[in-house]
C-alpha cells in the first residue's frame, strides 16, 4: 500500500533527505512516500508571495525499487504536495528540482513549461478535474 504522508520533526525531515541524497533544507515542508512501510521518496517545498515551490522530489538511493513503485511514489507525492499548497489557498505552484530527471514525470503532475523555462501550474479549481488539467486538453 502507497502512502505520502507529511515528516513530522526535522530530524526525520533531515534523515529522509540524507537517504534520498538531497540537501536538507530546514524551512522546507516535506512528505515522504512509503510502499508497504518501505520509504520509498521525499519531497521537499515551501510556499512564499509568488506561490509554492517543490524543490526536491527524489528517491531513496540505497534501494532498488520497481518502476511502479517509482513512479507512484513520485507521482501521488507530487500531487499530494500541490493539493496541500492549493488547500492553504497558494494557486500557483512552481516545480524547480533542476536535478531532478523526468520530463515526463513533471508533466504528469501537472507542471507546463513556460515560455522563460520554469515548470508552473495554475492550480485554481485543478483538484476539481485533475485529470483534465492541462495537458493540451481543452476545457470548456
Amino acid at each position: 500500500m502507497l502512502e505520502v504522508l507529511p515528516i513530522q520533526t526535522k530530524l526525520e525531515q533531515e534523515a529522509i533527505c540524507a537517504r534520498c541524497g538531497i540537501s536538507y533544507k530546514v524551512d522546507c515542508m516535506a512528505y515522504h512516500a512509503l510502499v508497504d512501510g518501505r520509504l520509498t521518496a521525499a519531497c521537499q517545498f515551501s510556499m512564499d508571495p509568488e506561490g509554492g515551490h517543490i524543490l526536491d522530489l527524489a528517491m531513496v538511493k540505497d534501494v532498488e525499487f520497481s518502476d511502479v513503485d517509482r513512479i507512484e511514489s513520485l507521482f501521488v507525492m507530487g500531487r499530494a504536495t500541490l493539493n496541500f499548497i492549493d488547500l492553504c489557498g497558494v494557486h500557483k505552484a512552481y516545480f524547480e528540482d533542476e536535478s531532478f530527471d523526468g520530463e515526463g514525470m513533471i508533466r504528469s503532475i501537472g507542471f507546463e513549461k513556460q515560455e522563460d523555462g520554469r515548470w508552473f501550474v495554475d492550480l485554481t479549481d485543478f483538484f476539481v478535474e485533475p485529470c483534465q488539467h492541462g495537458h493540451g486538453l481543452k476545457r470548456e
